[in-house]
């Protein structure tokens, strides 16, 4: 299986997912791109992997239903979106892989990621040396949806669905500086110069950059978080 990123808006990356001719896209915020990317690789869009509600990933759902014969899994907070409503624990098979749902609640209530082999598809719970706001309000359960994500086997693959990793790395080296961020920045930097995207990470490399991974207790995530929000 392999795993392309394809660019929308100014920052979201759309996951594409392509065994054979077939492709499953994650949080099509937009149709445009994905339906290039499609027509230049003569590709069969066969399902749609949705992790929450924001306009800015579910956007492209309905033109991409209305053209093709494809299944749309995604949380309840988008059941009218969703022909398979997914929920914690659950699994299924895409493309002939094994599909782990989990929820990460927090930047929105229902918030699910899709672990795949060791690829996780995390939406906005978690970015390259970030996590997303929480526009819930449940600090909590950001914090518990972190907790998560650190039981992950430290080679899974962090595919988030934005580009925010050098805004990320700078409050990271203002909080926390270390060798690993400074080495993260040159790396994002290069990357940058290339056209090339930071993502995905690994959840080792958050485990070493991330202030969110490395807080120690929810007292000290929820400042983090605070100071984050105003940065």
């Amino acid at each position: 299986m392999k795993i392309i990123p394809i660019r929308a808006f100014e920052d979201n990356y759309i996951w594409t997912l392509i065994k054979g001719n077939n492709a499953v896209v994650v949080d099509p915020g937009e149709a445009e791109p994905v339906l290039k990317y499609k027509k230049e690789n003569e590709l069969n869009l066969v399902g749609i992997l949705l992790t929450h509600k924001h306009s800015d990933h579910v956007g492209g759902v309905r033109t991409l239903k209305n053209k093709f014969d494809l299944k749309v899994y995604g949380p309840k907070e988008i059941e009218n979106l969703a022909d398979i409503v997914v929920r914690d624990g659950d699994i299924f098979e895409i493309l002939d892989e094994k599909v782990e749902v989990i929820k990460t609640s927090g930047h929105t209530e229902e918030h699910v990621s899709y672990l795949i082999e060791n690829n996780l598809f995390c939406g906005d719970a978690l970015f390259l040396a970030g996590c997303g706001r929480v526009f819930t309000g449940d600090y909590e359960a950001q914090y518990n949806t972190i907790q998560k994500f650190k039981e992950l086997n430290g080679d899974t693959k962090v595919f988030a669905a934005h580009e925010y990793s050098k805004t990320n790395l700078k409050f990271a080296d203002s909080v926390m500086p270390s060798e690993a961020v400074s080495s993260a920045m040159k790396l994002v930097e290069t990357l940058e110069k290339e056209g090339r995207p930071s993502l995905p990470s690994t959840i080792g490399m958050e485990l070493d950059i991330n202030p969110f991974m490395k807080a120690g207790s929810f007292e000290e995530f929820k400042k983090y978080r605070d100071i984050r929000d105003g940065f």
